[in-house]
């Protein structure tokens, strides 16, 4: 098996110039830690949904593909998730990425600028 790098090229918006991009937060991770890239905090009610714009896009090779994923501690202590979790960005797709987040909680949820929001997951599809 191949173990060296696949390489994803990302380009950082304006609106996120002060924020970290995606990172793995351990040696361990599976997955790298999205970030909100907000103006202004957005509280989510229970049962609404809300688009969180992340500040960057990607250019994602051809045969792989992007998962946004949950982030596990949102989810087990406030019931906030993604709604169509795994989410997909196909290898073709060059817009901002924006994660939706439901609160499935009883409380409301505030998202705030820099936030950790999902985790993204790299994956190879193989085509049929």
């Amino acid at each position: 098996m191949n173990n060296l790098p696949i390489e994803v090229r990302i380009l950082r918006l304006p609106h996120a110039a002060d924020l970290p991009l995606p990172a793995y937060e351990t040696g361990g991770a599976a997955g790298m830690d999205v970030r909100a890239a907000l103006d202004a905090p957005i509280l989510i009610a229970p049962g609404a949904v809300a688009r969180i714009p992340t500040g960057w896009s990607v250019e994602v090779p051809a045969d792989f593909e992007i998962q946004l994923r949950p982030r596990s501690g949102l989810g087990v202590k406030h019931g906030v998730t993604l709604p169509n979790a795994p989410a997909t960005i196909d290898s073709d797709y060059r817009g901002e990425i924006v994660v939706g987040l439901i609160n499935h909680g009883t409380e409301p949820f505030l998202v705030e600028r820099g936030m950790r929001i999902a985790q993204m997951v790299l994956g190879r599809v193989p085509r049929i």
